[in-house]
């Protein structure tokens, strides 16, 4: 299982912004990251972000949506 919480430290204790969703008296496993909620840098990548920095386009001959088997 794997979540991603925020949560803000006042000096001695991490308080999650929202309540978690997890099971009382069960150790977990917490991994640290700063996020500077001004910086752009730190925007977490939707999926539409994935699939916009895979698509492009293919230098290809003009007839080859018609001819395509051909090509194969």
């Amino acid at each position: 299982m794997s979540k991603i919480l925020t949560v803000t430290f006042d000096g001695s204790v991490l308080r999650p912004d929202i309540p978690p969703d997890l099971e009382l008296n069960k150790h977990y496993v917490i991994t640290i990251v700063s996020e500077d909620i001004n910086s752009s840098e730190t925007k977490v990548a939707d999926v539409w972000d994935v699939l916009e920095d895979l698509t492009g386009t293919v230098d290809a001959p003009e007839d080859w949506a018609s001819q395509h088997n051909h090509y194969l």
